[in-house]
């Protein structure tokens, strides 16, 4: 049977940069094993397969599948497929703000839609330009992690490049755990090299066996952290956008602050593989609680096609 997919790059404004994504906007009729073989094919980091909603306040029900497993929620795919589907006017906008609700395994999954006015052969319309997710979860928090001696054999880096600041290692979840890993500077973070071996026998079967390595960025640019992603056990040897692991850590810098109030980062990752991502992350902190983790970034539509996918 015939199935229509998109591709878009996420968390960037121009093509070939970001995070790229495939989204299947009625998947209705697929079978997991052939989700999963779709994800496979496209070897992207997520391949989203949209369906019906199930519950009143869905607008529609996503499932997520990285080329090796099913994910309960991501970043990324959630921002993207808000914005893939609005664009093809599937999801239509109803003025500069359209909030919807995705069903994904974590639960109901709010997302905003940010759009503004486009006249064309003098009709007007409104064409998305970011898209900004609010966590289903709230941040939950282990500190049983490697030590910084470990870490350091584990990225090909000296045991002086882990840590930065106040910033320690810890592993945070918002639905999908992470292991933050903050490292002393820029070059650190560019010249870190994931051995494998000792991934396998370190974290292959820790909680959260996908590694978030950020440094802090330089004093005077708009950038706040740079970050790099490795999730070998999702079949993903280096992520140029997650957001999920955003999402999460924006638990942890949360965690870390001694005032109520909103904040606001800007993330960049990517670079270093040639696909610059821009994602941002805001909070809300109150009465020593986090309330709100937002996550956001624009996206840009790549390619439209067709799959003959066979029939089970």
């Amino acid at each position: 049977m015939q199935y229509f997919f998109y591709t878009a790059d996420v968390f960037t404004d121009r093509i070939f940069g970001g995070n790229p994504l495939a989204v299947f906007p009625d998947a209705q009729g697929l079978s997991d094993r052939q989700m999963q073989q779709v994800a496979a094919e496209f070897n992207y980091s997520e391949t989203v397969f949209v369906l019906p909603p199930q519950t009143l306040k869905g607008t529609r029900k996503l499932r997520i599948f990285t080329p090796k497993t099913e994910l309960p929620f991501a970043g990324h795919p959630t921002v993207g497929t808000a914005f893939v589907l609005a664009s093809i006017a599937q999801i239509p906008l109803t003025g500069t703000q359209t909030p919807i609700i995705f069903e994904e395994g974590v639960g109901l999954v709010p997302v905003t839609l940010y759009a503004q006015s486009h006249t064309q052969n003098n009709t007007h319309n409104n064409q998305p330009i970011y898209a900004e997710l609010t966590a289903a979860q709230s941040p939950e928090w282990r500190s049983d992690v490697p030590s910084s001696a470990e870490l350091a054999a584990l990225l090909s880096l000296e045991p002086e490049a882990i840590g930065s600041g106040n910033f320690t290692p810890q592993a945070v979840s918002c639905g999908v755990p992470f292991l933050f890993v903050p490292l002393r500077d820029r070059l650190s973070l560019s010249c870190c090299r994931l051995n494998r071996d000792r991934w396998q026998s370190l974290l292959a079967q820790h909680w959260a066996s996908a590694l978030y390595l950020f440094c802090p960025g330089i004093e005077g640019e708009t950038i706040d952290f740079h970050a790099r992603m490795f999730a070998p056990s999702m079949g993903i040897e280096e992520d140029p956008a997650t957001g999920s692991a955003a999402t999460a850590f924006g638990g942890y810098l949360g965690l870390r602050q001694d005032r109520q109030g909103s904040f606001e980062w800007h993330i960049e990752q990517g670079a270093d593989m040639g696909r610059t991502s821009h994602l941002w992350v805001k909070i809300d902190r109150h009465l020593d609680q986090i309330q709100n983790i937002r996550v956001g970034g624009a996206s840009v539509l790549v390619s439209e096609g067709s799959m003959e996918i066979p029939e089970e």
